[in-house]
């Protein structure tokens, strides 16, 4: 007979390592983004054209 009580052990402690884990990189990458320098932001504005003449 299988020993189901083991089975859940392992597939729990697995279960919990992947969590941690996942949790650790969230945390790392947040840390990242809050320590990453502000970004230059550049406006660019469209060119209109001065005479639009619609003739059809």
């Amino acid at each position: 007979m299988p020993d189901y009580q083991a089975m859940y052990r392992q597939l729990f402690n697995a279960q919990t390592d992947a969590i941690e884990l996942l949790q650790k990189a969230q945390q790392k990458t947040e840390q990242m983004y809050i320590d990453s320098p502000e970004p230059d932001i550049v406006m660019f504005n469209p060119k209109v054209p001065e005479d639009t003449d619609d003739e059809t």
